[in-house]
Parts: C-alpha cells; sequence; structure tokens
C-alpha cells in the first residue's frame, strides 16, 4: 500500500478517504507504514491524516515533545481541521495528549496506543555505539511481541536514523524530554472521550502505563490484547481496528433516550 505524500506549504502528510477527521501521530522511530492497514480500514468513512513529524528535523531547541505538539497545532490549524479523533502511538501519544490538553475545542475523541506520558522505558536508556547493526536489531525487535515483526526492512530504517550523528543526538533529545514532560493528574482535565488500546507483552510502555491512564483520565475505556508489544496497531490491525471502529461507531450512535 502506497499513499500519496501531498504537501502543503512547511507541511507533508498523506489524506485519504473523506468523512470525519481522524488524524494518526507516529512515534520516535515510526513511519507511514506503522498506519498501512488502518489507513485501509478506515479510509471507507474517515477522513484519515497522517501528518509526517518532523522528529528529526526540528533544530535542537525545539527537539522536544512539547516542539512536535507545537507543530501538530500549527498543521490543525493550517489545514482548519476540526471535531478530531486524535490517534497516537507511542511518542505520537504523547504529543497527542499535549495537544488535547491545550486545544480541547478541536478534539472529538482521544486514541492512545502504547503512549509515553507517564512512563517509559525507551531506546535512551542504553545508547549504543553508532553502527552496531545488531544491537539496533535487538532492540526493534523488543518492540513486538513476535521479534519476526521486525523485518530487515524496519530494522534497515532505523538503523539509518541512528547511523547519523545529529539523528541521534535528537533521538536522545526527543526521549529525554518525553521522561521530563511527564503528566500527571492534568490528565484529570481530559474531558473527551479516550480508547485506550494496550498490549499485553508491551515491554515499553508496560501494561501498568495502560492501567494508570484509564485511571487518570476520566471517561476512558482500556482493552488489552494478547501477544502484542507496543505497536498494536502493526501487529494486530484486525483486532484494533475492530476495537477503534467500535469505539468511535459507539460514540456517533444517538444516545438512547430513556423514561
Amino acid at each position: 500500500m502506497s499513499y500519496e505524500i501531498k504537501q502543503d506549504g512547511k507541511f507533508k502528510y498523506v489524506e485519504e478517504g473523506s468523512g470525519e477527521t481522524l488524524i494518526l501521530l507516529h512515534g520516535l522511530f515510526g513511519a507511514l507504514s506503522n498506519f498501512g492497514d488502518l489507513i485501509e480500514y478506515f479510509r471507507r468513512q474517515y477522513k484519515v491524516v497522517v501528518p509526517m513529524l518532523p522528529l528529526l528535523e526540528l533544530d535542537l531547541l525545539h527537539t522536544s515533545v512539547g516542539g512536535i505538539e507545537k507543530f501538530v497545532h500549527k498543521f490543525i490549524e493550517h489545514k482548519s481541521y476540526t471535531n478530531i479523533h486524535l490517534l497516537g502511538n507511542s511518542l505520537g501519544g504523547h504529543v497527542a495528549l499535549l495537544y488535547v490538553l491545550k486545544h480541547p475545542e478541536n478534539i472529538k475523541s482521544l486514541i492512545l496506543t502504547g503512549s509515553s506520558g507517564l512512563f517509559e522505558s525507551g531506546m535512551g536508556d542504553t545508547y549504543p555505539k553508532r553502527g552496531d547493526y545488531e544491537y539496533i536489531r535487538t532492540k526493534t525487535e523488543l518492540t513486538f511481541y513476535d521479534p519476526k515483526m521486525a523485518t530487515k526492512e524496519l530494522v534497515d530504517e532505523v538503523f539509518e536514523i541512528t547511523s547519523n550523528r545529529l539523528k541521534v543526538i535528537k533521538i536522545i533529545t526527543l526521549a529525554k524530554s518525553a521522561i521530563r514532560n511527564n503528566l500527571g493528574e492534568e490528565l484529570n482535565e481530559i474531558k473527551q472521550p479516550t480508547l485506550l488500546v494496550w498490549g499485553n507483552n508491551d515491554t515499553i510502555t508496560p501494561p501498568f502505563v495502560g492501567r494508570e491512564f484509564n485511571r487518570l483520565i476520566p471517561n476512558s475505556e482500556l482493552h488489552f490484547i494478547d501477544q502484542c508489544g507496543h505497536a498494536p496497531m502493526m501487529e494486530v490491525p484486525n483486532e484494533f481496528n475492530k476495537i477503534l471502529h467500535q469505539f468511535l461507531t459507539k460514540l456517533n450512535e444517538p444516545a438512547a433516550v430513556t423514561g
């Protein structure tokens, strides 16, 4: 599945389908490929938008979760999207949380999967000597329950990023920013219906992180998927899409009149 990457001013993004807007935010090593099955499934009913986040293109001063959130805000303003279903995986979830806390009026619902923002044990803990392919392969495999999901193509992508000294500095800067910018009680302010989808075998944001988000975000529901790691929408797309489809359908059903 290849999608046309549109360019509008300084923004690059994919936009497929029509209907209510569903925006997808990828994580630190994320790419379009992470969302292939999701785009394919939801473009039939929604306008599915994937902005290319400039995780490694911002200057060092703005290489932070807050800097990425500002970029997303400018993109959404530029495109005049409203009434958005905002979905984020990993670091993208953290950016989505900051966005919804600052601009709640634009967001209809929030979907987090393997989100950082409370706790994560990421790539930033032990940084390898550049050029250590085996280390990168092992680290990439840890993202998934099934190590075979870490295809050569995916490992090559991560390896290429981590072979560039400046990019490595930016990755570490972003990972540290995510840890520094941890959220807590302010998550109580999120009023939007929130869907949390977690892999039972996520080692980066373990299941207790999903439970903690569920406790802190008032109007949230939590689903666990077995034999699944940090990226459910990649590893178990059918199950993930089913859960998300039910959540979005329920949101759009008129409330039952009682009495």
